[in-house]
């Protein structure tokens, strides 16, 4: 017989994706009484089919830093969230230069374990020492990040919803929210569910690419304006965007993806402004490209850079594993055009479920803050899965903590004018 829902809690999380699962652990941890609804169950959506690449990659200072804590809560029990610590390696050509650098300064700084390389012959001398029979041309500049790699994801997200039942927290699978009923002073005070109402203290919103239909629930603005560094105004911008994730998989034994001294490779992002062409000659796109991938359980999965898609988009069911018919040329094409290893990867192409729709905010990053005095919002802008730590910075916040590195990501961030900086490079997903 399952668990009756509750008729009151002080925190409610809405979500059993990686946000919600962190809040709820770390809450739980805290010693707080917390439970988890979903109206579907854990894993089922965006953290349920992410790639799972976990690395620190990022222009922005505030997106570094946080990362680097994310990294840690990765580490701290690889086993229980099947976290693969294996390294992430990011190589570009000259257009990449000035930004990987300045990424490697900053994870210097921050203590976070990096090498960079920068020249065609230094970079291909670092990647023939990996692979060799390493062979993608015109890459001059590698930033070989030591920490982060890879983790699971359903087994991960299982993983921590573990940890968060350890902790004391509960979970809810087959509740659906269906609306939120405010005090005079704007609080939520009962959240009403497919399972009944339950009167509550704090909501913590964790829903992934679902966040626009509570976003709208919640009386949130869905247009709002931006006010630059500059001081200009960019008027009446919507707040989401959907952009479609185009990932699958080669059927290609994991173990023939090692690095020279046989241990299993780090995760690979190669950005490349050379033709590229499949095994047999044909040109598959002489315009820029980008590609990732890494060992999967039983094959090597990733993908390439995502399709926008417009403001509305419908997520029920959440899609996953279709992809243009250009990916299934260009994804295994790139494989190859880095190792020779892969060189008739097309031929195990598979369509998998990966991949999915990612909800993106006005400026790409995302937003966590309070968006009424007791509810606070993770909307990630698609950068979640690897964010394990920012259910920790939430449940610290939850208790009246200041979070250093969630307030980067504050709502007020578009009328102040306090953007993220912008990356100079070409290539729209880096």
């Amino acid at each position: 017989m399952s668990e009756q829902l509750p008729s009151s809690i002080p925190t409610l999380v809405i979500g059993a994706g990686v946000h919600g699962l962190s809040t709820a652990w770390h809450v739980a941890k805290q010693g707080g009484d917390v439970i988890v609804v979903d109206k579907t169950g854990i894993a089922a959506g965006a953290s349920g089919i992410a790639c799972g690449v976990v690395r620190n990659n990022y222009f922005q200072p505030a997106m570094q830093e946080l990362m680097a804590a994310c990294v840690e809560v990765w580490e701290s029990d690889p086993e229980a969230l099947h976290y693969h610590g294996t390294g992430y390696i990011a190589l570009g050509p000259p257009a990449q230069e000035s930004d990987l650098i300045e990424v490697f300064e900053r994870q210097q700084r921050i203590g976070y374990p990096s090498e960079l390389h920068v020249g065609a012959g230094e970079v291909e001398r670092h990647m023939r020492s990996l692979y060799a029979d390493w062979r993608a041309p015109g890459l001059t500049v590698c930033l070989h990040e030591h920490a982060g790699g890879f983790a699971f994801n359903r087994e991960s997200m299982f993983g921590l919803a573990d940890k968060a039942r350890a902790a004391g927290a509960r979970i809810f699978p087959g509740v659906e929210v269906t609306g939120f009923e405010f005090d005079e002073s704007g609080a939520v005070r009962r959240v009403n569910t497919s399972q009944g109402t339950v009167e509550v203290e704090q909501v913590v919103v964790a829903v992934g690419p679902w966040v626009a239909t509570l976003w709208e629930m919640l009386g949130l603005p869905n247009r709002l304006d931006v006010r630059q560094p500059d001081g200009t105004v960019n008027k009446d911008l919507p707040m989401w965007t959907y952009w479609y994730l185009q990932e699958g998989e080669v059927e290609i034994d994991p173990r023939e993806f090692v690095t020279a001294d046989g241990r299993t490779s780090p995760v690979l992002h190669v950005d490349s402004d050379q033709p590229l062409l499949t095994d047999d000659g044909k040109l598959v796109t002489d315009e820029p490209w980008g590609v990732y991938f890494k060992p999967d359980r039983k094959s090597i999965q990733g993908g390439a850079e995502p399709q926008q898609v417009g403001h509305e988009f419908e997520v029920d069911p959440y899609p996953g594993g279709t992809v243009d018919p250009r990916f299934v040329d260009m994804w295994p094409a790139s494989l190859s055009h880095c190792l020779g290893r892969f060189e008739g990867a097309r031929q195990y192409f598979r369509h998998v479920r990966s991949g999915g729709v990612g909800a993106f905010t006005v400026d790409n990053f995302p937003v966590f803050d309070y968006m009424r005095p007791n509810v606070f919002v993770a909307a990630d802008s698609n950068h979640g899965y690897k964010m394990i730590a920012v259910g920790r910075e939430i449940a610290r916040v939850l208790t009246g903590e200041h979070s250093s590195l969630l307030h980067p990501f504050r709502y007020e961030r578009f009328a102040t004018g306090d953007l993220h900086p912008v990356s100079h490079s070409p290539y729209p997903w880096s």
